[in-house]
């Protein structure tokens, strides 16, 4: 019998190698991988010539807003911008209304995935304060794992103090998943803010100035000393400063297994420069900053410190984005369409190879999460998932061309070159030449521990 789908005459780009070969993929696993003579007929086939085939890519840090806030994305529309660019599986995060707290809201949430995704995806539970005592529950219920906020965001969601914090990592150990953290002390930054406002601040850079690196590399530190008193797997969100990196790499000597994770917009723009161009469509949590901190993070993700890129996918409407007072606009923006063409540009410039790409896009984000190698990987038995790409493909990138509901980015107008031309998600294709052509028939991703 004929499989479901193979692909022919690519290159198959692995972590360790890169290989002229074939994939074949049947009931939405790997079959066979290894030369075209040994690939069984299929239904489908794609010839891949020219083209680049990875595993799919794995965003593990996007915010679909649904349920609560759908006015600004959904699973739906953020799933197409996700398949659109590449992106086969996504991590959402729990900052929706009601947050991912519990187990009624875990059920939830998958069972809004399940009905709109056109890409697979885990989700994460939040700890606050007021929920250390649903850590287990939500487990159960089907996340991959947790995340806590100790500074400001989207939703308000009130950290937890240390001493609930602690608990929560002692009970999170025992699960065996990871919690990612928003690593920024929020009582310095509340303070700054106020300092600022006082003193009549309201341009731009000031958002910066009340969050400078010190706030973020204390709350790193504060979870290193935390997981290595309890045993909890943490992973930073977000990473923005270079002196990030030196920690992670110390919090590793010290036993810890502490992960991390940056995006496009922390290796490529400079607030100094950015912010006064681009005004408040550039605030970020944390924000973007200078050179010196860009340098240390490629640094981390060539030779360690930086286990993956992912883009704090922040969808927003314009009238609450675009504001001339900087306080009174809302953080973030999208980033799950133009991280993969952005990264893509990188291996074309020479910043790093597209094998160290698939490890940071691919391999890793699926060892964090505890989804490799049924993601992440081509292997037998794994997910059938890819993400075809030709490296050549130039294209610029417009607001207006985003699969979001939200129509800003600062990236507005950057060439690139390299981009997806195939998204397979389970054997099935989701996208073509950058328009979806699949349909919902995303998932929930099970964790899988080794």
């Amino acid at each position: 019998m004929p499989v479901d789908l193979k692909v022919i005459n690519g290159q198959v780009v692995l972590p360790d190698a890169t290989h002229r070969m074939g994939v074949a993929i049947d009931k939405g696993k790997f079959v066979v991988i290894g030369l075209e003579e040994d690939l069984p007929e299929a239904k489908q086939v794609i010839d891949a010539k020219g083209l680049y085939v990875l595993p799919g890519l794995i965003d593990g840090h996007v915010h679909f807003r649904d349920p609560g806030y759908t006015y600004k994305e959904d699973f739906g529309t953020g799933s197409t911008a996700a398949v659109c660019a590449g992106v086969a599986t996504v991590i959402d995060m729990p900052n929706t209304n009601p947050p991912t707290q519990d187990e009624a809201t875990v059920k939830q949430k998958l069972e809004i995935g399940e009905s709109k995704s056109l890409c697979d995806f885990g989700i994460v539970g939040v700890i606050m304060g007021t929920n250390v005592d649903k850590v287990f529950e939500m487990a159960k219920a089907g996340i991959v794992g947790y995340k806590c906020f100790l500074g400001e965001t989207v939703g308000n969601l009130p950290s937890p103090d240390d001493g609930q914090f602690v608990d929560a990592l002692k009970q999170i150990a025992e699960t065996g998943m990871r919690i990612g953290i928003h690593a920024e002390n929020r009582q310095i930054t509340t303070h700054l803010v106020n300092r600022l406002k006082a003193q009549g601040r309201t341009d731009p850079l000031a958002h910066a100035d009340s969050r400078p690196a010190y706030s973020e590399n204390e709350a790193i530190a504060r979870c290193i000393v935390y997981a290595r008193a309890t045993g909890a797997k943490v992973h930073i969100y977000h990473m923005a400063t270079g002196e990030g990196v030196l920690f992670i790499r110390k919090g590793r000597e010290l036993g810890v297994d502490i992960t991390s994770e940056t995006g496009p917009h922390y290796l490529l723009i400079n607030n100094d420069e950015w912010a006064p161009k681009l005004g408040s469509l550039l605030k970020m949590n944390p924000p973007v900053r200078t050179p010196r901190h860009h340098e240390l993070l490629w640094d981390g993700l060539l030779n360690g410190g930086v286990d993956c890129i992912a883009t704090d996918h922040s969808p927003h409407q314009p009238e609450e984005k675009l504001k001339d007072n900087i306080w009174e606009a809302i953080a973030g923006w999208p980033g799950v369409e133009t991280a993969p063409p952005l990264m893509f540009t990188q291996v074309n410039k020479g910043r790093l190879t597209l094998n160290k790409l698939v490890q940071l896009y691919c391999e890793n984000p699926a060892r964090v999460w505890n989804m490799w190698p049924t993601k992440g990987t081509i292997r037998i038995g794994s997910d059938g998932d890819l993400t075809i790409v030709d490296m050549n493909k130039k294209g610029v990138i417009k607001a207006e061309k985003l699969h979001s509901k939200s129509k800003i980015t600062p990236f507005e107008g950057w060439e690139t070159q390299g981009a997806a031309v195939y998204t397979i998600v389970r054997g099935h294709i989701q996208m073509k030449d950058g328009e979806p052509v699949g349909k919902v028939i995303g998932k929930p991703v099970k964790p899988v521990f080794l």
